[in-house]
């Protein structure tokens, strides 16, 4: 320990005058969170931030983007790479022990190209996914897919660094991103698997082209790490003077320790390569014994030409080494920086080796006057206010600091203009808002807030205000208070705001002056408002309330008031004097007492009073003297004040030290031991005890703090020396910080104690558990922060008052004992305080209920060892732990066993202690003699007794009389119950008889007499395009692959085609080599049908503009198919979807038959599905199972259909925008059913719309509500409400017309709902509609006709409903049907002529005579292969939604069309399924066409090749440009090089395809050079 020689003491500096409590908290409350400072907060720990021109401020946290408005209101996100999910972070980053760097997945944000001539605004984002990946997007729509990417650009590691600039540069003035990262983490502990290539793992910076289709596949240059060195951190990268700047230092990121000094390289902002221009050091390690190697922001302040860097030294693990000075804001001079730096270096390689043996690179000094020392700073941002330099400095406690550069660029004393309410570190990256210099964005954690950078409204006068020397702040004079210029009204007059420029002499001030020697003079100096109204000037006696002047002047001049020289006026003692033009005034008030006692002129004109240097004294203003006599300033007290002002010491918080020693000094030693607390809080603190030794003989002792370097020190005067070994200091408020303490005896050298932290008051978080019982004792632990400058804790309760309790605290919680509120009412509140100094915190309540009740025990050995004691409790609130119970089992002749507590179970009705006693050797012995158990929970301690176990022969004669009694009432309930049984069975077959006769009646009725409205005019039918048609055709079950076939192909350009894809689109019309290929693939064991299935169709797309070759290799493979199937049965050729030619077969009739689909066909298929839809909705549908009563297939018939009727509506539509046509028809008569719930009613009554008007009403259904119109009153619509019915499984059963008594006639206006649109409803097993669940099916749905009796339902009274559904749609799939085996104009569709004149041809050639299998034929490859296709899927076809109620009668149709192809006869019994049983009479008629159908194809004279030719070659010209050819030949080639070897063998073998074989090896080759490019 540091010791002092005792010398003589010199005089003591003055102590810093302690700052009031009240004015101290008023202080604080300054910078805290206001209305002005919006906070938007991320769920993850935000990575990156940066603010556009333009478009807002953008927020990188976990793989999330995120873009906000400039206040901060969140407009949309973005996953990296658009994936779907939430903003999560893969894996949980735990923030690291300051000030280690942070981790995380965002490493670049940069906004560029921002106002540059015809350019968008683009984003580059850089993450550690995909090893390092890179997007481009617009900064102007973010949901827009992103431009360019790359892979291997940033780091891939969550703590490596990333740095980067974007600029523009060459001739050709492109984009260029410049990138410095931490690719590769030599330590192994660090290391992962995502690094890059060998070639890349020493690039440490790198140049890159980012502009063209795709991002460059090269670096135009890179700069290496020299062999052996270890990683660098890179903090920033900034451009300056034509170059590119990468702030950096050596970092062990396993240790966390710097390994060398930070420094700057320095290269070249070119186009063409990387030119590397120097390296140079940074030393700011000033103030610190061991330096400071680590930097941890930066912040260019370009317009001074000096950057900004904070640096700290190495803290230990737990912070155990932080001191006052372990951080520094250092500035430098670019210029400096640019002069010394080398182009020897000894971190990077260079083509020029300038080193020389054992050089070692020199360290740039900092500006000194300017560097600032302080315990904790974590960030920099450096800007030039009317020319003053402001600094805004982060800190690792939630402080926002600002520092303003004086002369010679000197810090001042930094002023806390923020402080985060938690006391998150800030971000290392501050950023300011890019059109008002009022904000800047404070990032902390996972919020960003934006903060106002000045507290300009704390100064209270004009003065106040411009001394502060804040360039944000200024006097606003028709405000009168100190603003923002932004802030001052109005703006437009520039004399309105006084800026610091002015200096405080310009503001305005109410001046005495002596005008002549019988009249003084009021005026005002310094700059006025201007102001239209007129001046008026009052001067009033306050103790009279008179008015003593007044004076008037045009509004263009100030008033003055003249004040006559009398000699009553020596008695006016204060007046109050006011200057004021409209809402403007100013007043002051002066106060003349006393002037004659005073003799001195400094003294006398320090008062009101004024000095007569004729007469030497001090005068009254308004009495006589000569105005040359007459003085009221300071300035002329000069010569008067220098002769009499004392000597200046250390003072007001200045310290000088004085090493002065006494005339006959003796030696005493004094020795320092330590100083207790080391934290306390910023009110200070009253008894800081210093321990030591010879205290008593010092006369002198003072203590020294200092904090932050450019900021006065405090001088402490001991309070009282208790003795030779202790004295106690009372500290004074501050700010929140850390301080070297010093103890000085008689004006001795200053002893060092150590550091003393200032920390923010306590914060409480939560109290647990938040109940206790009255008697107290219970353990409560609060949770929080701050909690060791607590001085007391107390519990403040209504009737007793404030209780102490002893507590024992660490920095995040307090234990304590609840004291007992014993004989207070059973219940109560009480406040938790903490005490800090004189202050009282409220931490929140904890809750007094009554003790808690047991009601008995019971003890049960467990073996012979363990004895189980189980105590019952009457359930409560409260939370027991283990230390909170102690239980003693009493046996035998009082003695005593303690049990062990094991759990506690709350049932039902009570809750168990289970408590365990082991080790025992007696235990059945112990358990006949226990008597009682005592419970002791706190101070409550009560005895419980054990449960009375009733005797064997209580038993023995009870149980039989309980025997006799169970057996008679038995058989009494089981009597009555089969006589009630009885009588319900009559009752239920008498109704069942009674409905079947209803049912089969009306069934009948309804065959007779039901008319379907068949909609004859339907509008346009809203056919697909081609490209959505062929895609759905083709990937019927694979909606992944339509987005990427749909890229926009017209403005593609011919000679943009990759090479390696040209190569291949060659290679695949080799048709032998395909041929080979397709037959090679199908051999593999693992080419799944999924995978011929996708293979065909990529062919298909990548060979749709070359049809009549798709033709030729159709036919190829066809003919291979059928020799494989002659081996076998040949019926069952082309039957199932097994090979690659099966599914190109169906591609291939889609793509050919698709014009005569949308011309001849698609009108009667879009007739079927709507007179289906129409007949379906005819009665009631289910919303639940989507069941109906009408239906053609029986899985989907609603059998349990209750009664319903018919009920017509007048609908009234509001007029909105979206529909404002004059002509529009907005009352409406609509029939619904009192069965259909509201969304179903909504649905008939758009659709109502749409035949009335022949256009849609304008809205969605979700964007819609229904009205009913009752008188004046409206009733809102709904399916769910309060007024639903509950059944008794709890049920919700949706309402229904039926449900809000709608009668027919009743009004319902359509309205738009004003917000919270929902999307499509699915209704879980909660709800029902028509079908009621099983408890419910039973019960009295008849009302008063059926009363005592149940209604049945059998399925099959309804099948008649099956019929009455295909009566009214037979004409219509009539129609159809013949529209698809009709030939217009006696010709057959090129296609199918083509076709099946080719498989007619194979079966002559193969010697087939027998005529069914061609019929097979040609019907397992058109019908089955592509009419059931598009019968059963009309959303191939048409811009419409399958419900799974049509899907299922669609499947009943499409089986019949098969039907009629088939050529076995159907042997159909009464068992039959309904839906064979349905068309059984249609089908003989059917087939009788399609063989007419067929011979009419075949004698059709045959087609000749170049007829067949012309339209392939047409068909292929139609689809140009249609699809992305490039991704079909990407995924070829996939499948090709996953079966490469097997391929390439097969080639081999094969005679004449070696040049295809050469062709394949080039194209792989390719593929492979394409694939090592980073730039995909």
């Amino acid at each position: 320990m540091e010791v002092s020689r005792r010398k003589a003491p010199p005089r003591p500096p003055r102590p810093a005058a302690p700052l009031p409590l009240l004015a101290y908290l008023l202080a604080l409350a300054a910078p805290s969170r206001g209305a002005d400072e919006p906070v938007w907060r991320s769920e993850q720990a935000i990575g990156a931030i940066a603010a556009s021109r333009a478009d807002g401020v953008f927020v990188a946290s976990g793989s999330c983007l995120d873009q906000l408005d400039y206040s901060l209101e969140h407009r949309l996100s973005r996953l990296y790479r658009d994936q779907a999910g939430n903003c999560t972070e893969p894996v949980s980053l735990a923030p690291p022990a300051r000030p280690r760097p942070g981790s995380s997945f965002s490493k670049l944000l940069l906004p560029y190209s921002e106002g540059a001539a015809d350019l968008q605004g683009l984003l580059l984002t850089g993450w550690t996914f995909d090893r390092g990946a890179c997007e481009v997007r617009l900064l102007g729509n973010l949901s827009h897919s992103s431009l360019r990417n790359g892979t291997e650009v940033v780091s891939c590691h969550p703590q490596g660094s990333t740095a980067g600039v974007v600029y523009r540069a060459g001739d050709q003035n492109r984009w260029y991103l410049a990138v410095a990262a931490t690719y590769v983490l030599p330590e192994p502990e660090t290391a992962s698997r995502c690094n890059p290539a060998a070639s890349d793992r020493d690039t440490a910076i790198a140049l890159k082209d980012t502009e063209g289709r795709s991002l460059a596949t090269e670096e135009l240059g890179r700069l290496k790490l020299r062999g052996g060195a270890g990683s660098l951190h890179f903090v920033d990268a900034f451009l300056w003077n034509g170059s590119v700047y990468f702030p950096y230092y050596p970092y062990n990121y396993t240790s966390g320790a710097a390994t060398g000094w930070p420094s700057m390289v320095r290269i070249a902002q070119s186009a063409k390569v990387l030119q590397f221009q120097g390296q140079a050091a940074l030393d700011c390690g000033h103030g610190h014994p061991d330096g400071r190697r680590l930097l941890l922001s930066s912040s260019l302040v370009e317009a001074l030409g000096v950057w900004a860097g904070v640096f700290s030294a190495a803290t230990g693990e737990g912070q155990e080494k932080r001191s006052p000075a372990t951080t520094a804001l250092c500035l430098f001079r670019m210029s400096e920086i640019q002069e010394r730096a080398k182009s020897c270096s000894w971190d990077f390689q260079t083509a020029e080796q300038n080193c020389k043996e054992g050089e070692q690179p020199e360290r740039v000094q900092p500006i000194a006057s300017s560097t600032l020392i302080h315990s904790d700073l974590t960030s920099v941002y450096g800007t030039v206010v009317m020319n003053r330099t402001v600094l805004f400095l982060g800190t690792g406690d939630g402080q926002l600091l600002k520092v303003i550069l004086g002369e010679n660029l000197t810090s001042n004393c930094p002023e806390v203009i923020y402080e985060i309410k938690e006391e998150t570190p800030v971000f290392y990256k501050l950023v300011p808002h890019p059109k008002k210099n009022i904000y800047i964005y404070l990032t902390a954690g996972k919020e960003v807030r934006r903060i106002r950078v000045a507290n300009c409204s704390k100064h209270k006068s004009c003065t106040e205000c411009l001394t502060a020397t804040d360039p944000h702040c200024g006097w606003c004079h028709s405000l009168q208070r100190c603003t923002f210029k932004e802030d001052c009204v109005p703006l437009d007059n520039y004399e309105n705001w006084l800026d610091i420029s002015s200096g405080a002499k310009k503001c305005p001030q109410i001046n005495l002056f002596r005008s002549s020697e019988d009249k003084t003079t009021v005026t005002v100096v310094g700059s006025l408002p201007p102001r239209r109204s007129e001046w008026k000037c009052v001067v009033k006696n306050l103790d009279t309330g008179r008015e003593l002047s007044k004076g008037r002047s045009p509004p263009g001049r100030v008033c003055t008031c003249n004040m006559p020289t009398r000699a009553t006026y020596k008695d006016v003692l204060a007046v109050n004097v006011t200057f004021s033009s409209g809402s403007w005034h100013l007043s002051k008030r002066f106060n003349f007492t006393n002037c004659s006692s005073f003799r001195e002129c400094p003294a006398c004109i320090g008062t009101d009073c004024a000095w007569c240097k004729s007469e030497r004294k001090c005068i009254h203003p308004f009495t006589a003297c000569d105005p040359s006599d007459y003085k009221t300033n300071q300035e002329h007290c000069q010569v008067a004040v220098e002769k009499r002002a004392p000597s200046k010491t250390a003072g007001g918080g200045r310290f000088t030290e004085n090493r002065s020693s006494r005339a006959n000094p003796g030696l005493q030693v004094f020795y320092i031991k330590s100083i207790e607390p080391r934290k306390i809080s910023t009110l200070g603190k009253s008894n800081v005890i210093v321990t030591g030794a010879n205290f008593s003989q010092a006369s002198n002792i003072t203590m020294i703090l200092k904090g932050t370097s450019t900021c006065d020190k405090d001088v402490i005067q001991v309070s009282h020396v208790l003795n030779d070994t202790h004295m106690k200091f009372s500290l004074p408020s501050s700010r929140k910080e850390m301080k070297d303490v010093c103890i000085q005896f008689d004006g001795g050298n200053c002893t060092s104690v150590g550091p003393l932290s200032y920390i923010a008051l306590p914060h409480c978080s939560l109290i647990y558990p938040a109940t206790t019982w009255i008697s107290g004792g219970q353990n409560i632990t609060i949770l929080g922060r701050n909690f060791d400058v607590i001085d007391n804790l107390i519990i403040s309760h209504e009737l007793k008052g404030n209780i102490n309790v002893s507590e024992y605290c660490m920095a995040t919680s307090c234990r304590f004992s609840a004291p007992s509120f014993k004989g207070s009412k059973a219940r109560a509140n009480v406040t938790v305080k903490l005490r800090v100094q004189e202050t009282y915190l409220d931490c929140g309540s904890l809750q007094y209920l009554e003790d808690p009740r047991f009601t008995g025990c019971r003890v049960e050995p467990e073996g012979d060892t363990e004895l189980e004691v189980k105590i019952q409790k009457e359930n409560d609130d409260f939370n027991i732990s283990k230390t909170d119970i102690e239980i003693t089992l009493f046996h035998g002749e009082n003695k005593q066993l303690n049990c062990s507590f094991e759990n506690i179970t709350r049932n039902q009705d009570l809750t168990i202690i289970l408590c365990k006693i082991k080790g025992i050797t007696n235990a059945n012995s112990i358990d006949t003699s226990s008597k009682k158990v005592r419970v002791k929970l706190g101070n409550l301690e009560l005895y419980v007794e054990q449960e009375t176990v009733p005797t064997t022969w209580y038993f023995l004669i009870v149980l039989p009389v309980l025997l006799v009694i169970v057996i008679f009432a038995a058989v009494g309930v089981t009597r009555h119950k089969s006589k009630e049984l009885s009588r319900k069975q009559s009752q239920q077959l008498e109704l069942l008889e009674s409905e079947l006769r209803k049912e089969i009646r009306d069934g009948f009725a309804e065959l007779q007499m039901d008319k379907l409205d068949v909609v004859d005019s339907f509008g346009t039918v809203p056919f697909l395009d081609y490209k959505h048609f062929a895609l759905r055709t083709f990937f019927p079950e694979s909606g992944g692959f339509t987005h990427i076939f749909t890229e926009d192909m017209h403005n593609r350009d011919a000679n943009d085609k990759n090479e390696s894809l040209t190569a291949l689109d060659a290679l695949i019309c080799n048709k032998s080599f395909l041929v080979t290929v397709i037959h090679t693939l199908e051999k593999q064991k693992n080419f799944s049908v999924k995978d011929r299935c996708l293979f065909a169709s990529f062919l298909t797309i990548a060979l749709q503009t070359k049809l009549v070759y798709l033709t030729s290799i159709l036919e190829v493979l066809t003919r291979d198919l059928m020799e494989q199937s002659s081996n076998m049965q040949p019926k069952l050729m082309l039957r199932r979807t097994e090979s690659v030619v099966e599914k190109l077969l169906t591609n291939w009739m889609s793509v050919c038959l698709s014009g005569f689909l949308r011309e001849t066909v698609g009108e009667p298929f879009y007739l079927l599905v709507t007179t289906l839809n129409q007949k379906i909705n005819k009665g009631p549908v289910d919303v639940i199972t989507c069941k109906a009563l009408y239906t053609l297939n029986e899985d989907w018939l609603l059998w349990q259909v209750p009664e319903f009727s018919t009920v017509a509506l007048n609908v009234v539509f509001e007029k909105i925008p979206e529909n404002e046509s004059a002509d529009v028809c907005r009352n409406i008569s609509v029939n619904v059913l009192d069965c259909d719930t509201i969304g179903q009613a909504k649905e008939k009554i758009f659709q109502a719309f749409l035949s009335k008007n022949g256009s849609p009403y304008g809205l969605q259904l979700n964007e819609i509500g229904l009205e009913l119109q009752v008188g004046t009153r409206q009733k809102e619509l709904l399916d769910i409400d309060s007024s639903s019915v509950i059944l008794e499984d709890g049920i919700t059963k949706l309402n229904t017309i039926g449900h809000y008594e709608i009668s027919n006639g009743s009004t319902i206006k359509v309205f738009k709902k004003i917000a919270n649109f929902t999307t499509d409803v699915e209704y879980s097993e909660d709800h029902c509609h028509l079908i009621l669940p099983d408890s419910e099916a039973f019960q009295d749905v008849q009302g008063k006709r059926h009363r005592g009796k149940h209604k049945f339902k059998v399925k099959e009274m309804y099948l008649t409903k099956l019929l009455s559904t295909k009566v009214a749609i037979h004409s219509v799939l009539e129609k159809l049907f013949r529209s698809i085996w009709s030939l217009p104009n006696s010709r057959a569709p090129f296609a199918i002529k083509y076709f099946f004149d080719f498989l007619d041809a194979q079966a002559e050639n193969k010697k087939i005579t027998d005529p069914d299998v061609v019929h097979i034929w040609k019907t397992n490859s058109l019908p089955l292969r592509f009419w059931v296709n598009i019968l059963k899927n009309p959303q191939f076809v048409f811009d419409i939604k399958k419900t799974p109620h049509i899907d299922g009668c669609l499947s009943v149709i499409a089986q019949a069309f098969m039907d009629a192809f088939s050529l076995t006869e159907q042997q159909l019994g009464k068992e039959a399924p309904t839906n064979k049983l349905l068309y059984a009479k249609d089908i003989p008629t059917y087939k009788e066409e399609v063989k007419s159908y067929y011979k009419a194809i075949r004698d059709l004279p045959p087609l000749s090749s170049s007829e067949m030719e012309e339209f392939l070659t047409q068909e292929s010209k139609k689809h140009e440009n249609e699809f992305n050819e490039e991704v079909a030949l990407t995924e070829i080639y996939k499948y090709i090089v996953k079966y490469f070897d097997e391929i390439l063998n097969k080639l081999e073998r094969e005679r004449g395809l070696e040049e295809a074989q050469k062709q394949l090896l080039h194209v792989k080759v390719l593929f492979d050079e394409k694939k090592k490019c980073k730039w995909m």
